[in-house]
Order: structure tokens, then C-alpha cells, then sequence
């Protein structure tokens, strides 16, 4: 006698659906999914909600949605997914997914959508989605509508090889659910469908397993050009490389020109000043080889330098695919993870060449005392940062003026993880990211942002009302984008289209979403107030610090100290 299996409703099908959606994701290295409240995406959250290995975060702006995963994503190195409704909720991913696509990071972007019968016709909330994201997303799954007339190990598989994909940055899986939408929890009915996969449910692997990406080959004149005066740039590499590059390239007796994201220590501190100094470019100016760790610099004396160095061959290490080099060097493009590249390059222990470097990056950071003071403004906050960081911590730094002075005017400690999004370089979801970073590993985190940076993602200070770990944000009232105050516009035009002085304070900011708030006004108040937020335990609220500063001060003292170099 056989057993009649009662057919699905159309909402209980579209749950099963989305359970095998799910699952296949957290075969591939998901543990976290960002969720955004919306209708049409309803089988994807409750698959997600009830899914025992997944860690559900939510928040009610999708553009800070996916900035939220971006930073999970940055810190974890593993792939995370987001969930949001149809519409402009899909359309408010793209900036994260730009940042991701130049970045590296590995999301997995699920909109909800209306069934095709409903685009086009004058629909509620229904736009066309498919292609969406256009070329930054590095595969796109259009799915079909859901039907038990299509193959489970269809749907699996499909989904397996565009997350299989070594391509870093942002896969696409657009979903269109038809109503109805909600129904009774099926969980425990047969289910002919699924069962099909037979006892793959049972373990961890993909359903299609696609070879993955090859060890990278070792260069065969290195046994030659590490006897030779080499020059080490260092960019965006990961926080366990960055020590362990700067002892490579201390070993070949290699000068190591690192930026704010290279967690080398920065062995040559003030780049962004002694560049300036003829010099100390003379010296460099012997370099036979150039081997640069990642991409996304940030000083601007560096880029100069790094665009106008002709050395007899120029190598570009990052797993990232791209040329990555906007000054468009003769040499290499070696695609490799940094470490594994290592492993195949040993260094040979050799007498620094350009030892003379040391002396002008001493010089620099005598005149950069000099030029501070003991007062609290956004130059001396930049310079003596590592007091203020938490130990085994993190720290985000946002964009414009902010980083480009940490970059100028701090040396950061070796090998400690400093995050920030230097792909766009935008000032969308600064926030959102550093809150997703804090969220990866319930670390202490210390984030440095700008006042029109802190307006634009304003509604991410709901992501730190409960954190699991100490927060503290600081952010730099300077009145305005004073980045644009390097700009040599007229200073009229300057300030209305460009600075935009906005005349706020964030007391009220942290007041709405329920911070700890304090505005310390000298250096050992500012001290002290780190000091209680990191004594505090974890799950309260965050501690937003704001400095007001004079609006010009910090662009007017990097101006006077890039000067006073260029000319010794």
C-alpha cells in the first residue's frame, strides 16, 4: 500500500525552495546573512531565521545592509549574503557592491522579486532586476519561479557553480516569488522534492564541486633579482601578512614604503611627508625593482612617486584580479595570494642600500611635533592614534581627510587589523561597515570618521545600540568636507559647493539611538574617556566621541608640514 503525498501550496513550496537555497549557501562558507524587513522576501527570511547555522543580522536601510556584510565580509574573509524585497531595497545594494567588486570581498546579494507576469505592466514595488548590477557583480543567477517541476539538483547545482567562483566580489541571485507568500510551516510533511538529494542533506559538502584555484608559481629569475636594490611598496594586504612582509623585505635590506592598510608597522613611518623631500627621492631613484603587496594607496606624495619610479621592472602582487596599477608600469602582474607568494620568494639576508631613508623619516616626524603642540585638534588626534587603540582590537578608519592624516601622520603597530573602504573611496555606509567588522569576532573596534561621513550613515548608529564588545566612534566635527579645503578653488565657492559646513552636533545623534555620548575637549580628557569605554564590558551600547576642531586646522598643518619638506 503507498502513502499519498498531498501536493504543496504555493507557499509551502516557496519555502522549501528557499530552504535549498540557504543551505547550498552555508556549503560554500555562509555563516552570516544580513536581512532587511520586507514582504516578497518572506521565504528567504524564514529559511534563514529557522537555518541553525546561520547568524541572522538585521537592519531597516539596505544601504547599510550591505555595507553591514561588507564589513562582516572584510573581517571574517569568508562570503556573507544579504536578503532584501523587491525594488529600490535590490537598488540600494549597488554601492556595496561597487566597493565590493574593487575590494575583494565576497557577498552574496538575494533580492527578492516579483514573477515575470508582474514586471512591466504598472505592478507594485515591481522593477526590472535581473542585470541589475550590471558588470560589478561577478556572477548573476536569474532564478526561475519556483516549481517542483524543476530538479532540486537543478537548482543546487546552478547555485554551486556560480559560488564556486574564484572571482572575488558580489554574486547576484535574483529570486522571484509568486504569492501566496505566507502559510502554515510544513516542516514536517514528506517532501518527494528535496529528497531527492538523498543524504547530502546529511553533510557539508557542495553538490558540484568545482576544482579551485592553483598554488602560484614561483618566479625563475628571483634567485637574481633579490640580489638587486629593491623597493617594497605595500598597500591593502592582510593584517597576519603584514608583519611578515616587512621581515621579508628587512631581510633583503629593502626600504618598505607602506600605507595606513598595510599592518606592516610601516617600517619608514610619514611617507606621505618625506616623499616630499628631493632627497630622499634621489635615493629611491636607484631602485632596480619595485615589488608592490596591494593596491588602493592612499598618500598622495606615495602615488607621485609610485607613478613617476622607472625602475628596470616593476612587479604587482595581489590575489585580486586587474592590473591594479593606474601608472601603467612595464614589468608583472603576478595574480597570488600574498603569503603563498611569499613562501615561494625566500629572501636572502643583505645590508639595507637606501639605509639614509631612516634619516628623513626621523626628520619628518621631529617636524611633525614641532608643528603639533599639545592641543586636540585632527592633526595631533591622527598622530597619537595608537594610544587610543584597544587592545587586541580593531580599528576602521573612514575616507577623505581622515585617513589621508593617519596615513601622513601615525605609525600604526604591526600587524594590528586596520580596516577601512579605499576600493570607491565614497563616504556611503562608512559606519554600517565598520559595525559589520566589530560584529565578525566580538572584538573591542575604535572607528575614526569625519562629521559629513558620520551624517551620510546616520541611521547606522542603530547597528551599535547593543554591541558585543566595547565600541567607541569618534568622530572629527570639522564643519564641513575640509578635504576639499587642499583644493585651490576660490575659497567662496569652496565652502558652498564643496565643504558644505553643516552646523550640527552629534549630542543629539547618539541621544536618538541611545550611544553613550562625550565631548572631550584636550587630549587627556579624550584619553580618559577611551579609557572607561574599553573598561566597560561588552553588551551595551557604543560610545560616540565627537571633536570639535577648528574647520581648517588639520588640511592647513598637513599643507605647512608637506611644504616645509619639499624644501629642506
Amino acid at each position: 500500500m503507498t502513502t499519498s503525498v498531498m501536493p504543496d501550496t504555493s507557499s509551502q513550496f516557496n519555502r522549501r525552495w528557499a530552504r535549498l537555497l540557504l543551505e547550498t549557501l552555508t556549503r560554500h562558507g555562509v555563516g552570516h546573512i544580513c536581512i532587511a524587513p520586507g514582504s516578497r522576501s518572506t521565504p528567504l527570511t524564514l529559511a534563514a531565521a529557522e537555518h541553525p547555522s546561520i547568524l541572522c543580522h538585521t537592519h531597516f536601510d539596505e544601504r547599510g545592509l550591505g555595507h553591514l556584510a561588507l564589513g562582516l565580509a572584510k573581517a571574517t574573509r569568508r562570503p556573507v549574503a544579504v536578503i532584501v524585497t523587491s525594488g529600490t531595497a535590490a537598488a540600494n545594494l549597488y554601492p556595496a557592491v561597487i566597493e565590493a567588486s574593487l575590494t575583494g570581498e565576497k557577498l552574496i546579494m538575494l533580492t527578492a522579486d516579483r514573477p515575470p507576469e508582474l514586471i512591466d505592466c504598472g505592478a507594485n514595488q515591481a522593477i526590472r532586476q535581473p542585470g541589475l548590477f550590471a558588470g560589478f557583480a561577478v556572477q548573476r543567477v536569474d532564478l526561475p519561479r519556483p516549481t517542483p517541476d524543476i530538479p532540486a539538483g537543478w537548482l543546487v547545482s546552478t547555485l554551486d557553480r556560480a559560488l564556486a567562483d574564484p572571482a572575488p566580489g558580489a554574486v547576484h541571485i535574483n529570486c522571484p516569488f509568486a504569492e501566496p507568500l505566507y502559510g502554515a510551516d510544513d516542516t514536517g510533511r514528506e517532501d518527494p522534492w528535496s529528497r531527492t538529494l538523498g543524504d547530502w542533506w546529511q553533510g557539508n559538502d557542495p553538490w558540484l564541486k568545482l576544482p579551485g584555484t592553483a598554488a602560484p608559481a614561483s618566479e625563475p629569475d628571483w634567485a637574481s633579482w633579490r640580489g638587486r636594490k629593491g623597493v617594497v611598496i605595500a598597500g591593502r594586504i592582510p593584517c597576519e601578512q603584514g608583519a611578515r612582509l616587512a621581515e621579508w623585505a628587512a631581510e633583503l635590506g629593502w626600504p618598505l614604503i607602506g600605507d595606513v592598510l598595510s599592518q606592516t608597522g610601516q617600517p619608514l613611518p610619514y611617507a606621505d611627508l618625506w616623499l616630499a623631500h628631493p632627497d630622499a627621492r634621489q635615493v629611491l631613484r636607484q631602485a632596480e625593482l619595485v615589488v608592490q603587496f596591494g593596491g588602493s594607496l592612499t598618500g598622495k606624495r606615495l602615488l607621485q612617486w609610485q607613478e613617476q619610479c622607472r625602475p628596470a621592472e616593476y612587479w604587482l602582487v595581489d590575489p585580486l584580479p586587474g592590473r591594479l596599477d593606474p601608472a601603467h608600469h612595464r614589468g608583472r602582474r603576478i595574480s597570488a595570494p600574498i603569503g603563498a607568494w611569499l613562501d615561494h620568494h625566500p629572501a636572502i639576508a643583505q645590508a639595507p642600500w637606501a639605509a639614509s631613508l631612516a634619516g628623513y623619516a626621523g626628520l619628518a616626524r621631529a617636524r611633525i611635533e614641532a608643528a603639533l603642540g599639545d592641543g586636540l585638534g585632527e592633526a595631533q588626534l591622527a598622530c597619537r592614534l595608537n594610544d587610543l587603540l584597544p587592545a587586541d582590537g580593531r580599528l576602521f578608519l573612514g575616507n577623505s581627510l581622515t585617513i589621508r592624516l593617519v596615513d601622513a601622520l601615525a605609525q600604526l603597530p604591526a600587524g594590528y587589523p586596520v580596516y577601512g573602504n579605499r576600493g570607491a573611496s565614497g563616504i556611503d555606509g562608512l559606519l554600517s561597515t565598520a559595525a559589520g567588522v566589530q560584529r565578525a569576532d566580538d572584538r573591542p573596534l575604535l572607528a575614526l570618521v569625519g562629521d559629513l561621513s558620520a551624517l551620510y550613515d546616520l541611521n547606522a548608529l542603530a547597528l551599535f545600540r547593543r554591541t558585543t564588545a566595547p565600541v567607541v566612534i569618534v568622530v572629527v566635527n570639522n564643519n564641513g568636507g575640509q578635504i576639499f579645503s587642499l583644493l585651490p578653488t576660490p575659497e567662496a565657492v569652496r565652502e558652498r559647493f564643496y565643504v558644505m559646513p553643516q552646523q550640527v552636533e552629534f549630542r543629539h545623534a547618539a541621544a536618538l539611538f541611545g550611544l553613550d555620548y562625550a565631548q572631550p575637549d584636550t587630549p587627556a580628557g579624550l584619553r580618559a574617556c577611551v579609557r572607561r569605554a574599553w573598561s566597560r564590558p561588552g553588551g551595551g551600547a557604543a560610545t560616540l566621541l565627537e571633536l570639535k576642531v577648528q574647520p581648517h586646522e588639520g588640511a592647513d598643518v598637513f599643507r605647512q608640514l608637506v611644504s616645509g619638506m619639499a624644501r629642506p
